[in-house]
């Protein structure tokens, strides 16, 4: 009998010069913690993640790290993926992100949506989801 292939996935990793700097902001935005860090990584994620929880995100020290232009520019650094987080007051959230140390992105395309930058200029996305978080399935999450 073969053994059966499984995949988890482990994280999502972010580029950048300092990453315990990166890890920080995040953790504090999501209110995770950071179980792991050195001066090439640093990993955030969810309370417990130290025990076995997943996924988490990586930050990942790469010297020669540019921000990416948002909106997009013909002829510079593009970007190649962005995070979104599903929130239930996006005004709050925005102002939460803000006081974590994010800026908001000057051209803005949804009333649903908040396009934010992170300390090192990654763009994540701030989504007005109260549908989510009013679910049965976030609710058995939350348990």
């Amino acid at each position: 009998m073969e053994k059966e292939l499984k995949i988890k996935m482990y994280s999502f990793t972010l580029d950048c010069i300092n990453p315990y700097a990166l890890a920080k902001f995040y953790a504090e935005l999501l209110n995770w913690e950071i179980p792991f860090y050195d001066e090439n990584w640093a990993c955030i994620g969810v309370p417990g993640m130290s025990q076995g929880a997943y996924p988490g995100i990586l930050f990942q020290r790469n010297p020669e790290y540019c921000p990416p232009v948002w909106p997009e520019e013909p002829g510079v650094q593009q970007q190649m993926a962005h995070l979104d987080f599903a929130v239930n007051d996006l005004e709050e959230a925005v102002q939460h992100a803000i006081n974590c140390g994010a800026t908001m992105a000057a051209e803005q395309f949804s009333e649903e949506w908040r396009v934010m930058f992170d300390p090192a200029g990654h763009p994540f996305c701030l989504c007005r989801m109260k549908a989510i978080f009013e679910s049965e399935k976030f609710a058995l999450l939350q348990n």
